[in-house]
């Protein structure tokens, strides 16, 4: 489902997605520098590809997503809560798609808000990801928000024409309530 709750953090603000960012999220998704990261990338979609996606996930009852923008209100990428209700937990996919915002902490704030929401508002135990081992600039950032290495897959995904290994990456509920960095 697309969130109706709107998270404000000191560099980001999560809003319900819109179909008016569809088209912003075609044109990201054709750069190869954007989608090297995404595991589940394969052809860039079309904007029907897009729409589709979008009124999928917009009924989904076990998803959480939300676009990404700056506080000005600049389009910057998504965050999504893939939801394991029963078990308490869920996993988590984020990518700022604008590349002039990469480096900024935008991916930090936004972790960090969707960690709160996960843990306050959806009670959950455990939030986990999976992450490329060479995308160092997106584990520093979990790492920063309280995410343990738990576990690598090795050979895991093709990246560029080799095999790249997968961190599994989670924080608990007690871990994150531990955390001063909240």
């Amino acid at each position: 489902m697309i969130s109706e709750s709107i998270l404000q953090g000191e560099k980001v603000r999560l809003r319900p997605m819109e179909e008016r960012d569809l088209p912003r999220f075609v044109e990201w998704l054709a750069d190869r520098d954007v989608t090297r990261w995404l595991a589940a990338m394969g052809e860039p979609p079309t904007l029907e590809d897009e729409r589709e996606w979008y009124e999928r996930r917009r009924e989904d009852p076990e998803s959480v997503m939300w676009s990404i923008e700056t506080l000005d209100g600049q389009l910057a990428g998504t965050v999504e809560l893939r939801l394991t209700p029963r078990a308490k937990r869920a996993e988590m996919g984020i990518a700022i798609q604008d590349k002039a915002r990469w480096s900024q902490g935008l991916g930090t704030d936004t972790v960090r808000l969707v960690l709160r929401y996960a843990f306050e508002d959806l009670q959950l135990n455990r939030v986990e990801l999976t992450t490329d081992e060479e995308n160092t600039r997106a584990v520093r950032c979990y790492e920063k928000c309280g995410f343990v290495r738990e576990g690598l897959l090795r050979q895991h995904r093709l990246i560029d024409g080799r095999f790249g290994n997968t961190l599994v990456m989670a924080v608990l509920e007690e871990e994150w309530l531990g955390s001063t960095e909240q």
